[in-house]
């Protein structure tokens, strides 16, 4: 039979209720008590009934999180940051990817209601906030990392976008180029911020916009990487560009690669910079300059949100766009023109 509180109760000579608040961390409990209380606990090999403490208090202590992927090493940082928080925060996670599948991503929201779980965190891949719409009606607490529905007020924690493409931009214009290519990303508020920040920064610098530069939104096949080969190829074809600003860093490795295998110089010829700033960016063969979005920040930033929520939901809805910071390495990196 599974080791009760009663169990740990008689076996110490102490009442249930004070076995009870220990096991919920209350604060009126001494530390030799707690001591002792934990201490038979684990020669016992009690483990929580969570399922009758939901019961008794209305709640599971779980969060469910969504991701478009987990192969992506944004969406593993934010996880690891979102996991430690939440757990600091007394509460388990359930991770689940959508796969970049809208209709994935509304039956996993579902999964996850049916377990009556406290709240939910989302990157979503919809191009609608029609079920998030329903969270709202229902009461349920919920943030938006990464991507957020425009004229959709919700708890969102993500980047600026737009100051992404536009720091990206600046940078390569400061190294010298002049005509700067961009290989987008997919059509969600990331992609289409970071391409508004890039123009913008052409046109602030008296650069024209060329959108033969600018290669078509990914689709959302989970080949962005694939994709990314193509579109630098195809920027090839003609006269290519002095500058690259990618989408991501995955999809700066792969269009720099093609620009190797052509025998083109990096960065003397073509200059590239991404967006994630992952661990291993400097040990590539040409160091990748990149964006740092803080990845870990928006971790951290949206579990805060959610336990707030789940103290208060009548909290207000809060915005929380972190600006990026420039992280410059040797495949953006012109001599002559460094400051």
């Amino acid at each position: 039979m599974p080791v009760t509180m009663k169990d740990i109760a008689q076996a110490l000579g102490v009442s249930v209720v004070t076995v009870s608040k220990v096991m919920r961390q209350h604060t009126d409990i001494g530390p030799a008590t707690r001591k002792r209380v934990l201490a038979k606990a684990k020669e016992l090999n009690y483990r929580p009934n969570l399922t009758a403490r939901s019961l008794v208090t209305g709640r599971t202590y779980q969060v469910g999180i969504i991701v478009p992927t987990l192969l992506h090493p944004f969406f593993a940082e934010v996880l690891e940051a979102l996991s430690f928080t939440l757990k600091k925060g007394g509460y388990a996670v359930i991770i689940s990817s959508s796969m970049e599948d809208p209709a994935i991503e509304e039956a996993a929201i579902e999964q996850l209601l049916a377990h009556r779980l406290d709240g939910l965190i989302v990157a979503s891949c919809s191009s609608s906030p029609a079920k998030f719409q329903q969270l709202k009606e229902h009461g349920t607490p919920f943030v938006l990392i990464d991507r957020f529905f425009p004229r959709f007020r919700a708890n969102f924690v993500g980047v600026d976008d737009f100051a992404v493409g536009r720091i990206a931009t600046e940078h390569l214009i400061a190294m010298g180029c002049r005509r700067i290519a961009h290989i987008r990303g997919l059509g969600f508020t990331t992609g289409v911020r970071r391409f508004e920040g890039y123009k913008a920064a052409l046109e602030q610098a008296g650069l024209k916009f060329d959108p033969k530069l600018v290669s078509p939104y990914m689709t959302a096949d989970g080949r962005d990487w694939v994709r990314s080969f193509d579109a630098m190829r195809s920027l090839l074809l003609g006269k290519p560009p002095d500058g690259v600003f990618c989408y991501n860093d995955p999809m700066a490795i792969a269009a720099m690669e093609v620009v190797q295998q052509a025998g083109l110089r990096i960065p003397e010829d073509i200059a590239f910079i991404g967006c994630d700033n992952l661990h291993y960016d400097a040990s590539l063969k040409a160091p990748l300059s990149s964006v740092d979005h803080h990845s870990a920040q928006i971790g951290v930033r949206a579990a805060t949100t959610l336990l707030r929520l789940l103290k208060d939901k009548t909290a207000k809805s809060r915005h929380i766009a972190l600006q990026p910071s420039l992280v410059v390495r040797s495949s953006s990196l012109r001599v002559n023109h460094a400051r």
